[in-house]
């Protein structure tokens, strides 16, 4: 075997080249901002779609249906000029040559399936619309009117998001007293009852809680054991003291622990190890969860709380004391 030739039968790892090292570095860089902003406009393109939108359709749809003022007079006929003169409400009105009637000094105007509306509301879609065609019914006019004159997005996205906030406060305020939680509980255990839903619902709570509630886990400090052989650290969460019953078993002071996995540090289990088994990590919990999302690629600092010219000063060992 050549001398060159042993990296590669032993399997060693070639060295990248500048192009594809320095790709490498740009994609690092621009993908946490680029999966940020892709995450929030995924959430908000969901929240438009499942919650503003419906909520404008109903508004719309109420605003139409009970606000719209459109007459609808018996003798219709959608051809412009054909009749002199309409009923609308039982009385008869001159239909001037232009299509528009007077009623108690409104001047309504006629739409092309034969009904009336308000001159100001048509001239408004008239002048909207611009090259597209205009709505051929009543009702359809005034849903471009409502959504352009009501409904903009510039006001309703703010008063969406007022409501939506006071829902929340209010909802939290509700489930945080004894008759919402009662009714809260009594829903999610019908949920769990569901065979499918049920494991769609749990795995969607873990992240909602861990994400937007305060944990009923408190963490005391950052450990290692040897988990799952001797041999091999695992990084994990003190979280208190072990049960009695272990402890008189093991006959020595016990402590448990909760181990994140990767990247999900909100999901784990818990485990009961011995204190002699323990080492303390001089690590934050922040940093633990950071080590534990990234999967090992970022690592703590030795010593937290130092600066580094302090962990300079302290002594080394000396040669006498290494041999």
């Amino acid at each position: 075997m050549r001398p060159n030739e042993l990296p590669a039968e032993l399997g060693a790892p070639t060295r990248m080249g500048p192009f594809r090292r320095a790709v490498l570095r740009g994609l690092g860089i621009l993908l946490p901002p680029l999966l940020t902003i892709v995450i929030f406009l995924w959430v908000a393109n969901t929240v438009a779609v499942y919650l503003l939108e419906p909520l404008e359709d109903a508004t719309r749809y109420v605003m139409v249906e009970y606000l719209a003022d459109i007459r609808t007079p018996s003798n219709v006929d959608v051809r412009r000029g054909a009749a002199d003169k309409v009923i609308i409400d039982g009385k008869p009105h001159i239909v001037s040559s232009k299509g528009t009637v007077t009623i108690e000094d409104k001047i309504l105007v006629r739409t092309a399936d034969g009904k009336f509306i308000p001159l100001e509301v048509h001239e408004f879609v008239d002048d909207g619309v611009g090259r597209d065609p205009m709505p051929r019914n009543a009702k359809d006019i005034y849903k471009w009117y409502v959504n352009h004159k009501w409904l903009p997005r510039r006001f309703v996205v703010p008063i969406f998001l007022c409501l939506f906030l006071l829902v929340l406060y209010s909802l939290g305020k509700f489930l945080a007293a004894g008759v919402g939680r009662f009714f809260w509980t009594q829903l999610e255990r019908i949920i769990h009852r569901v065979p499918l839903v049920r494991n769609v619902y749990g795995s969607v709570k873990q992240v909602t809680d861990f994400l937007f509630t305060e944990s009923d886990i408190h963490f005391t400090r950052v450990v290692a054991i040897e988990y799952p052989r001797k041999g091999i650290w695992t990084v994990c969460f003190a979280t208190g003291e072990g049960m009695w019953d272990i402890r008189g078993a093991a006959k020595e002071p016990v402590i448990t622990v909760f181990v994140p996995t990767s990247p999900m540090p909100f999901t784990g289990f818990v485990l009961t190890v011995k204190k002699s088994e323990v080492v303390e990590l001089a690590i934050s919990i922040d940093q633990a969860i950071q080590f534990v999302v990234s999967c090992g690629v970022v690592i703590p600092p030795p010593i937290i709380g130092v600066p580094q010219k302090d962990v300079e000063r302290q002594p080394q060992p000396s040669l006498d004391m290494a041999r």
